[in-house]
């Protein structure tokens, strides 16, 4: 496979991503997909935000959430955002402390 097919097949990749999380899955928060998977909505807005910066592209942190979400992020909380459980709070804190503590090898 050519490396522009492989980009455009990764692009592709990423906005049905993207499409997913932001028409289908609306009701799995980002805490979840943080201790599922150790990365959520949130870090993807942020690498696209940084894949800009890194071309020259100024784009903030705002406008990375708002191209990710497909909207402002505070229209985003408000419409699907819920608080989160002790339960996924106790999770969370295992699995961020699992993540630091890999990182220290």
């Amino acid at each position: 496979m050519d490396d522009r097919t492989r980009i455009e097949l990764e692009a592709a990749a990423f906005r049905r991503l993207r499409k997913h999380l932001q028409e289908d899955r609306t009701d799995v928060q980002n805490i979840d997909l943080m201790n599922m998977a150790g990365f959520c909505r949130n870090c993807l807005s942020r690498w696209y935000q940084e894949a800009a910066n890194e071309r020259g592209i100024d784009m903030s942190k705002d406008e990375g959430r708002e191209a990710f979400y497909g909207m402002p992020y505070d229209d985003w909380k408000a419409q699907f955002q819920t608080e989160s459980t002790p339960e996924q709070q106790a999770a969370f804190e295992v699995a961020f402390r699992e993540n630091v503590e890999s990182t220290k090898d």
